[in-house]
């Protein structure tokens, strides 16, 4: 494909990478709306896409980007996405809520928040084959994630609560450390949460403080080096290194109904 020769790992973090902002994947063969449903074939879809623009040369939003990225750290490790994270990252740093799959883990149900009443229907106005339809407990809301990759994806499907996350943001304030963990360096906390040239609210996977768009998402009272990242099932991170503060918050947004389904799918009572 066309200027993939030139894609590079900041490109894919900087959601710069060239590829649109929501493909879909369809496998024609059989049917044109219907989803790949296998990591593999999603791996061979997403090197066949077409890009949208010159790698670098801008900002758009892509799940594909940290999918590929997921794929990568698997070709580089050797190991699965969920496995080299759990036991490089969160393992170390004490962590027992942070993983992929849970319910395949030893949770429960009841141990985690539902994110949507009637599965990935928006209230029964979208339909493809295999879509569930019963509230979501325990599975990745996202459909990408769920459906194409199995659960495990660079974009979405970690579940957590507010202790491990706390931890994980504490480690950032921290220059890369946390207690006699020390994961990265202070130099690579400074990399990835710099804005990028062509868009100063983009740093390296991070959102960052670089004008005013970003003060719905941070606030009035954030400092200009405050980063984080907000999540569509309604939750938020929020790291200040100069005030020395981290806030995270977990809803579940997405748990009520359809304000109007006809009307906009994604617009749910509770974000009204």
């Amino acid at each position: 494909i066309k200027g993939k020769n030139t894609l590079r790992i900041s490109d894919l973090l900087h959601h710069s990478g060239g590829f649109p902002a929501d493909p879909q994947y369809p496998n024609k063969a059989v049917a044109g709306a219907l989803y790949s449903q296998d990591k593999g074939q999603t791996l061979e879809m997403i090197k066949r896409t077409p890009l949208e623009y010159q790698p670098g040369s801008k900002h758009i939003y892509s799940d594909v980007d940290y999918m590929l990225l997921g794929f990568i750290v698997e070709s580089v490790t050797g190991q699965p996405l969920d496995r080299y994270v759990e036991e490089s990252i969160y393992r170390p740093l004490g962590l027992t809520h942070t993983v992929f799959n849970p319910l395949l883990k030893g949770f429960k149900p009841q141990q985690i928040a539902a994110t949507e009443l009637n599965g990935n229907t928006r209230d029964g106005v979208i339909h493809f084959p295999n879509i569930r339809t019963s509230t979501l407990w325990g599975q990745v809301h996202d459909e990408k994630a769920f459906y194409s990759m199995g659960g495990v994806s660079g974009h979405a499907g970690l579940f957590s609560n507010t202790g491990d996350i706390a931890v994980l943001m504490q480690t950032m304030l921290n220059g890369g450390g946390y207690g006699d963990v020390q994961l990265f360096s202070a130099e690579t906390v400074k990399m990835f949460t710099t804005s990028s040239k062509e868009d100063a609210t983009f740093g390296l996977g991070w959102r960052v403080n670089g004008n005013a768009t970003m003060t719905p998402t941070f606030g009035t009272l954030a400092s200009p080096q405050t980063y984080g990242h907000t999540g569509w099932t309604g939750t938020v991170t929020v790291i200040d290194p100069v005030n020395h503060m981290a806030i995270v918050m977990l809803s579940n947004k997405p748990h009520s109904p359809v304000a109007d389904p006809q009307k906009n799918p994604n617009m749910f009572e509770s974000g009204q």
